[in-house]
């Protein structure tokens, strides 16, 4: 396993570029760890590697995700968020436990947040619906990044249109959120969802916008028709 992460991290080293470690650092209001690689590449990386990793066993491509993740650099954790999804046949319901505990530990910026949660976590929750409860809790949690990934994980089911009401009350936990970045993910949320619920969303943004911060509403509504926008806003 060494040796793979080592022949992991020379690639990425290799691919490094001044230009774009600085342009990628103007994205994050926090300091980022980042090698500076465009994402295109990255994406190689990973999927060199992939076939190799996939033969290992679950508790050793884990261990080795989580060494990734540990380094705190960005395109390592990019690398995890391109291998999981290509796992979901082999993933079980026990195993959120173990990336609850990884966003907990690891996450410390929106795009690993969001690269991680869209499509490892929307994927078991689609495969495991008996999942979103638990889910649902990171939305109290005095961790901003589990609070965002309690919306995000639910990204790539509600463009489908699925578990509306799911999202509406992960959305009435995180509403009054002063946290920008759970604004911004709980209002994408409900972006995604009005692609096929449109009135449920709006009428959803019309009953809350006292309350809903500014952030959230311009997310919310971004598909909308200009006079939804307009109807929605004038009194935000």
């Amino acid at each position: 396993m060494q040796k793979i992460l080592d022949q992991i991290r020379h690639d990425l080293q290799a691919n490094a570029d001044d230009k774009t470690r600085e342009t990628a650092r103007h994205f994050f209001k926090e300091s980022i760890k980042v090698y500076g690689i465009k994402t295109a590449t990255v994406n190689k990386i990973a999927k060199k590697y992939w076939p190799t990793v996939k033969t290992y066993g679950k508790p050793d491509i884990f261990a080795l995700c989580e060494e990734l993740f540990h380094s705190d650099y960005m395109e390592e954790a990019s690398v995890v968020s391109d291998w999981l999804p290509n796992y979901i046949h082999y993933l079980e319901p026990g195993d959120l436990a173990t990336f609850k505990c990884w966003i907990e530990t690891y996450i410390n910026n929106w795009a690993k947040c969001d690269s991680f949660c869209n499509h490892t976590i929307g994927d078991m929750i689609q495969k495991y619906p008996q999942l979103l409860p638990e889910v649902k809790t990171w939305a109290i949690s005095s961790n901003r990044w589990m609070k965002r990934a309690s919306a995000v994980s639910l990204i790539v089911p509600a463009k489908r249109g699925l578990f509306l009401a799911e999202a509406f009350e992960i959305c009435d936990t995180l509403i009054g959120d002063g946290d920008d970045l759970v604004q911004k993910g709980y209002g994408w949320l409900l972006k995604e969802e009005s692609r096929v619920h449109q009135k449920e969303v709006f009428d959803y943004v019309i009953a809350h916008r006292a309350v809903m911060p500014r952030t959230a509403l311009r997310y919310a509504l971004e598909l909308m028709p200009k006079e939804f926008k307009a109807e929605a806003m004038k009194k935000a």
